[in-house]
């Protein structure tokens, strides 16, 4: 008997199930990344519409209703228009990913950068680009305001920034529950077989010819492909992005 030869095939044996296994646990996680989820909070009539129309969720659900103000916000500069501005000195792009590293190699050419957050999610339509939000109370991005730091050969070489002062008005108020804001939006607005990967919760407004621009709590959610919705966190109301039309 050849016990090389056969020494040989054992471990090629194993490799192979070890890839077979590897590849099944891959695929089981994929599917069952809803299952685990925690639905309860969702109404049994949505549930059932979900299951209906083949609807998955793959983000958690956010449990929290924090108190959150309306804002007001005006860009410095007049407007939002800006050119884009050409580093000295390009840094690599892996720093946008480590928020200290990022904010100590771009301070000096943006001294505010701190202020800003990364969202990864609106990055999957800039291929050029990564796009950060600025933060209100050092917490809730204000989704629809960018700065977009433009990257070749994996450094950051440019940056393109209409900053803006922000200011809160109103009296706080209670912001709905998101398992109520997804609700609206998988009875009136999901298409059938949706699958919702995000809900962050935010700041989100119609902009309009005037100094001042007023933005409301709003939760967002990112439909796998890039779709995305905004529910006003205090009307309920549903935003569309495209058109910036409010809808009941």
């Amino acid at each position: 008997m050849d016990f090389g030869r056969a020494k040989n095939v054992l471990i090629y044996a194993f490799l192979l199930l070890n890839l077979v296994l590897g590849y099944q646990l891959w695929v089981d996680a994929r599917e069952s990344a809803g299952s685990n989820l925690d639905y309860t909070s969702l109404g049994d009539s949505t549930q059932r519409l979900m299951e209906e129309k083949g609807i998955q969720i793959l983000a958690p659900i956010p449990s929290d209703t924090p108190v959150m103000p309306k804002l007001t916000y005006r860009y410095l500069n007049g407007d939002k228009a800006a050119g884009i501005v050409q580093l000295d000195q390009p840094i690599d792009s892996k720093l946008v990913f480590s928020e200290k590293e990022m904010a100590a190699a771009l301070k000096k050419t943006i001294p505010d950068i701190n202020q800003y957050k990364l969202d990864p999610l609106a990055n999957l339509d800039a291929s050029d680009r990564f796009i950060l939000h600025p933060l209100a109370e050092q917490k809730w991005p204000l989704f629809h305001v960018n700065l977009e730091l433009y990257y070749s050969n994996q450094k950051i070489t440019a940056y393109r920034q209409s900053p803006i002062e922000m200011s809160t008005f109103e009296e706080e108020q209670q912001v709905l529950p998101a398992s109520k804001a997804l609700g609206t939006l998988v009875e009136l607005f999901l298409p059938n077989e949706a699958v919702v990967q995000d809900i962050t919760l935010g700041y989100y407004g119609e902009e309009f010819n005037s100094d001042s621009q007023v933005a409301a709590p709003a939760w967002r959610f990112v439909l796998e492909g890039g779709q995305t919705y905004y529910v006003q966190g205090i009307s309920g109301e549903v935003i569309s992005p495209k058109t910036d039309k409010s809808e009941e």
